[in-house]
């Protein structure tokens, strides 16, 4: 019975191919301005599979890539799959020393690199290498595909077994790995999806990226791809691609919703630009919804713990107000907030959120000690502060160590971000937890001016001051750049933020701390003082 079991057990992957196969003569990729038919992706897949089997690759394996959003970093991904071995999508480290400590961790049985990644490969890592569009010819796992005929490979995928391994952002510090199994992993990405739906995908393939990508290749859309954001070639790609759906992180959409190009492009195709993140201030999303038009959709949610809840168009058409929260949880998830206390908040109270769904993750890959910390019971802990109004919407105020308890007011950084905001010549505000409390501080606040702009600090010093109050104020140290630095995955990054802040405290109007910042590509705005 367990047998059978077993070899009815059909995955994502079988799902694909069928998709592929029914739609062999239809483009379900788009990159680089070329297509990518359902029937090449299949015959690609196949090729593969074949090729990583030369490799060694078989059921248990795990192959992990330093890839591109290209269709072969795709298609290596699904054949790993179907030979019944998992799949990851590296991170790209900046320190050499972190990465190879990262990569060793992991233990992949087989490691991928590509011509435009093939410098973050470590020199010891210890695992097999493999490459694609570089690197000698016995090891391009393309060049081996290439000569493996494209008949259908059997589906080794069993419904226990580890698929995929995702990487989590890393904004906090070293990445984290949460693994799901072939079940969950299929679960979660074979929900019904529009059939014209095209997805825009650009930069890294992090969780939800990839999330997309397959639902959307398997519910007959079409997903486009770009090696990287910018704002401008975002909007670009929206009209000329005729993008239905797009995912940004918050500050790439409102880089993107600032960009002087909204005015000029032909924005009509869109029905959702799914942005995610848990604190972006109201008055952001409002600026955003009258430049982009009522197309925005707020998720909330982690690698970790799986999409939380959604704050769709619908909602808060109907209900502005709703902007101020993380819209409604979602069916199928449960959410609890645990005080300090251990207690578990009522409805308005503050705590720490903990979920549990069956889009959960089934711990870290290879990090039990921060698998304890994260993984309880079944309950995922997000490490988010926030609590549930009367009419069950989630309020996210950020990462508990961004949020802090002043005079009995819990203060997160929309509350600090959002008065900053309101000021004419603030185009966007971002508050992270201090990198240097031993100094009494408490948040690090970076500033943004408008195009051909500057920021008064002293200004929005008085504008937070009278906001929140004169003991917030007092444990913010703030600076004013052109651009809020962030990670690969486009997320906000602690350490540079931590870093400039920290030495321009120290070095105020010094030429010492002006080229440190331009090492980093980020200036201060000229004629101001950079700190508070």
């Amino acid at each position: 019975m367990k047998n059978v079991e077993k070899a009815a057990f059909r995955s994502h992957v079988d799902v694909l191919l069928d998709q592929l196969d029914a739609h062999a003569d239809r483009t379900v990729l788009r990159y680089l301005d070329e297509d990518v038919t359902g029937g090449a992706l299949r015959a690609s897949i196949y090729r593969y599979a074949r090729a990583l089997a030369s490799f060694g690759i078989t059921r248990g394996a795990l192959v992990a890539m330093f890839a591109p959003n290209c269709p072969d970093a795709l298609a290596i991904r699904y054949a790993t799959n179907l030979l019944g071995a998992a799949t990851m999508f590296l991170p790209a480290i900046a320190s050499a020393e972190q990465r190879a400590a990262f990569v060793t961790r992991m233990q992949p049985t087989l490691l991928v690199a590509f011509a435009q990644t093939e410098h973050l490969v470590p020199a010891h890592c210890g695992a097999r290498l493999a490459y694609v569009g570089a690197g000698p010819a016995r090891l391009r796992l393309d060049i081996r595909a290439r000569v493996q005929h494209d008949l259908p490979v059997e589906s080794r995928a069993r419904r226990d077994d580890l698929a995929v391994v995702v990487s989590s952002g890393g904004s906090t510090g070293t990445p984290k790995a949460s693994r799901r199994s072939f079940a969950a992993w299929s679960t979660m990405v074979c929900a019904p999806s529009p059939r014209d739906r095209r997805q825009l995908v650009n930069g890294a393939l992090a969780y939800l990226s990839q999330v997309l990508v397959d639902n959307t290749l398997m519910s007959g859309g079409t997903v486009v791809l770009k090696p990287r954001y910018d704002p401008a070639e975002t909007l670009a790609a929206i009209e000329a691609e005729r993008i239905t759906d797009v995912l940004l992180v918050e500050p790439q959409l409102f880089e993107t919703m600032d960009h002087p190009d909204v005015d000029r492009r032909d924005l009509s195709s869109l029905r959702s630009i799914a942005h995610v993140g848990g604190s972006a201030p109201a008055i952001l999303r409002r600026r955003a919804i009258a430049r982009l038009g009522p197309v925005l959709t707020h998720l909330y949610g982690a690698s970790e713990a799986g999409l939380v809840s959604v704050l769709a168009p619908a909602d808060y058409l109907a209900d502005p107000g709703l902007l101020e929260s993380a819209g409604r949880i979602r069916p199928g998830v449960d959410v609890r907030l645990r005080r300090a206390d251990g207690t578990f908040a009522r409805e308005g109270q503050h705590g720490a959120i903990e979920v549990r769904s069956r889009a959960v993750a089934q711990g870290y890959y290879r990090q039990p000690i921060e698998a304890a910390q994260k993984f309880r019971d079944g309950w995922c802990l997000t490490g988010d502060i926030g609590f549930i109004d009367e009419k069950m919407n989630l309020h996210v105020l950020g990462r508990g160590a961004d949020v802090a308890e002043i005079g009995g007011v819990v203060i997160g950084p929309a509350r600090i971000e959002t008065p900053l905001c309101a000021l004419p010549d603030v185009r966007y505000a971002r508050a992270v937890a201090s990198g240097d409390v031993a100094r009494g501080y408490l948040w690090d606040v970076v500033v943004v001016p408008w195009p051909g702009g500057r920021v008064d600090v002293a200004r929005c010093m008085r504008a937070l001051e009278s906001a929140c109050g004169v003991d917030v104020a007092k444990v913010v140290r703030m600076a004013a750049m052109q651009r809020v630095p962030l990670t690969e995955q486009g997320k906000v990054n602690r350490a540079v933020i931590a870093r400039l802040c920290g030495d321009a405290s120290n070095t105020l109007h010094s030429a010492r701390s002006l080229d440190y910042m331009g090492r980093f590509g980020f200036s201060p705005d000229p004629g101001f003082a950079v700190v508070y």
